[in-house]
């Protein structure tokens, strides 16, 4: 199947390890080309370096005011284009409710929160007709995570904000999707594993709650986004798909 995606140009944020990087992976090896962002020059670089010649890497903060005008200036400098973004920005700190400072929720709401809101308000400026808005965001939307109290609180009014933004976007032919991963086998999910007494113990009670009893790979999160942010998904917008071997359940 052809998703249609050779040439065309995305913004990948957050994308120098993990979901971000998996889902950049996709694309590129669809023919997409692609600006991955990180923290930092060396990182983003290498990360752009490890893709081919169809990715550029651009240090840059999810939560500055001016990073969504530098991405997307950045895309159509390097590729003469601009066709969507995936949004993928990195676990805020773990914590229970007494735990977390108000320093933490502050941080968190900039990059977690308000900078993927300006980075979905920037591109939907620039898209045409057929452009995409992809946001990773997390099974914590529709079921929270012990441990995890600032992403259980910011991740699902970002799922709310991106189906207002379907509704007001869809009839100028630009599509908002969501993707709501939950185990998938990355660095991330091992450290949050690793809190535990026990994390093989803690590994092994999250499989049995997954119906197809494993954890995702990277790559299989990588090519649900690229399929997602494709023209094959064309009539698909203001969706949040877990990524979960099935865990949610239901309809």
């Amino acid at each position: 199947m052809d998703l249609g995606l050779k040439d065309r140009v995305y913004v990948v944020t957050g994308a120098t390890r993990g979901l971000g990087n998996a889902a950049a992976r996709e694309l590129v090896a669809d023919g997409a080309k692609v600006v991955v962002t990180g923290r930092d020059e060396e990182t983003a670089s290498g990360a752009a370096s490890a893709l081919g010649p169809n990715a550029v890497g651009v240090a840059a903060d999810n939560g500055a005011a001016e990073t969504p005008a530098r991405l997307i200036a950045g895309a159509r400098k390097h590729f003469g284009g601009f066709d969507g973004i995936l949004i993928s920005v990195g676990g805020p700190p773990p914590g229970f409710a007494a735990d977390n400072t108000d320093e933490q929720w502050m941080v968190a709401f900039e990059s977690v929160f308000l900078g993927a809101v300006r980075l979905a308000r920037a591109a939907a400026e620039e898209l045409g007709e057929g452009g995409v808005i992809g946001f990773v965001l997390s099974g914590s939307v529709h079921e929270p995570i012990p441990g995890l109290t600032i992403s259980n609180g910011l991740r699902p009014g970002l799922a709310g904000f991106a189906k207002s933004l379907a509704n007001e976007l869809g009839p100028r032919g630009i599509r908002v999707v969501g993707l709501l991963p939950s185990r998938i086998d990355t660095d991330r999910v091992r450290q949050l594993d690793g809190l535990s007494a026990d994390p093989e113990a803690t590994r092994a009670a999250n499989e049995a709650r997954i119906p197809l009893r494993r954890y995702g790979t990277p790559e299989e999160f990588g090519r649900t986004a690229a399929f997602l942010l494709s023209p094959a998904a064309s009539y698909l917008t203001g969706i949040m798909l877990p990524v979960d071997g099935g865990m949610r359940g239901g309809f």
